[in-house]
């Protein structure tokens, strides 16, 4: 594809198809919380039916985390090498396999190869959709093109919580598991139809070492890059602390049923959801240091009150999930920010900026998942110390390193 034509269609899908491009990148960011939602309230069930650890059944999440993260090192500078479609159909194509092996696996070993092949896949998905939003838009215009998409992955989070829940009790673990392939069919079809070719142009050296190696250090040399990096993966601490041991927390510990765990997951998924909203109302009255500031209160003080009802001894759901809502609220606004800001001084290597922005997030969740597995001791101290201590490092870097270098400058 030509340079021109290449243009041509950027501008179709940033002008002319807006609305289907809002749609198209949802459905791409949201394949993460369908991965990790949808089978949550499965994962008791499935680690007592394959006769396994509580440290194995975390392994199946974490492991799919962990390699989720250190494929987009890969994906990314392919992306732009070779555009973002190609990766894009690769990586829906792999998932869709590792997802039909994932809901047959006999063993748990099988299982936890199928999960980590599926967040391999999963790596090409996400970080594409990172880089399309810079290939469409200037990096606070992406922020809130980033805040619709993310308002449609607050949807479809809703809908999986409960949807797992209630596939769980019906059909068992296996049917919360093969969901996901329909999923991936679905949004292997709208790519393939409706989804043109973004980057303009390729860049036919991204795969030359030299090349990649100086662009490696021209993104991890930024401080807008760290700022931002350090900020998105802080917010996704807390939430992959919540993720990892809930469902043994609020099922075994607390005593709700799946179902009811599933309206959990729902519940805050709302709140996640209402964030996006107000991250579009507060970037256009205050700009985008601002808001993160003052989502950064957010997020400490649900970390904080949270952790106050707990020593306080106020150990049902609702002591815990109230002051949770505040730091999804947060969450709402600092992964449109981050994650559009990461990547906004790159616009020549938004690939590779994404893949390292994924990597940090996923390295930090796979050092979670193996410590909540190791710490999950039948109390409700493992989420509420983990949520605490990442609302605490979350809000210094919003204050601190965000305020400082936080406005995205295009390099040349």
């Amino acid at each position: 594809m030509s340079d021109s034509s290449v243009a041509t269609a950027r501008a179709a899908v940033a002008d002319t198809h807006a609305g289907l491009t809002i749609v198209l990148l949802a459905l791409l960011l949201s394949i993460q919380p369908v991965t990790t939602d949808l089978y949550l309230p499965a994962l008791p069930a499935l680690t007592r039916d394959l006769s396994a650890s509580v440290a194995a059944g975390q392994l199946t999440l974490s492991a799919l985390l962990l390699a989720f993260g250190c494929s987009q090192l890969v994906w990314g500078p392919l992306s732009d090498r070779f555009g973002r479609r190609p990766v894009l159909l690769a990586g829906l194509a792999i998932y869709t396999v590792a997802s039909l092996g994932s809901a047959f696996a006999p063993s748990m070993a099988l299982l936890i190869a199928w999960r980590t092949a599926q967040g391999a896949a999963m790596g090409a998905v996400v970080m594409c959709a990172r880089a399309i939003v810079r290939d469409l838009y200037s990096p606070l215009a992406g922020a809130r093109a980033m805040s619709k998409a993310l308002t449609g992955l607050g949807v479809v989070a809703c809908v999986c919580a409960p949807l797992g829940g209630l596939l769980t009790v019906w059909l068992g673990w296996r049917a919360a598991l093969l969901a996901l392939t329909g999923y991936a069919v679905l949004t292997l079809a709208l790519v393939a139809l409706r989804m043109p070719e973004t980057l303009a142009p390729p860049n036919p050296h991204a795969l030359q070492p030299g090349v990649l190696l100086r662009t490696w250090g021209t993104v991890l040399r930024h401080p807008t890059f760290w700022a931002f990096s350090l900020l998105t993966t802080a917010a996704y601490g807390g939430l992959f602390t919540f993720l990892a041991s809930s469902s043994f927390v609020f099922i075994e510990v607390l005593g709700l049923s799946r179902t009811q765990y599933g309206w959990v997951l729902l519940s805050t998924a709302l709140a996640y959801f209402v964030g996006t909203f107000v991250c579009r109302m507060l970037l256009a009255r205050h700009g985008l240091r601002r808001t993160v500031a003052l989502a950064g209160a957010l997020s400490l003080s649900g970390g904080t009150l949270m952790a106050l009802a707990a020593w306080a001894g106020w150990h049902q759901p609702w002591a815990l999930l109230a002051p949770f809502y505040l730091f999804m609220l947060g969450h709402g606004i600092h992964q449109p920010c981050g994650q559009s800001g990461a990547v906004g001084p790159f616009p020549q290597a938004a690939g590779v900026a994404s893949a390292l922005n994924g990597f940090m997030m996923m390295l930090a969740a796979f050092a979670i998942g193996g410590w909540v597995g190791a710490h999950l001791d039948g109390s409700i101290w493992p989420l509420v110390n983990g949520v605490w201590l990442w609302s605490v490092l979350l809000a210094a870097t919003a204050w601190t390193l965000v305020q400082k270098f936080g406005e995205p400058r295009e390099r040349p």
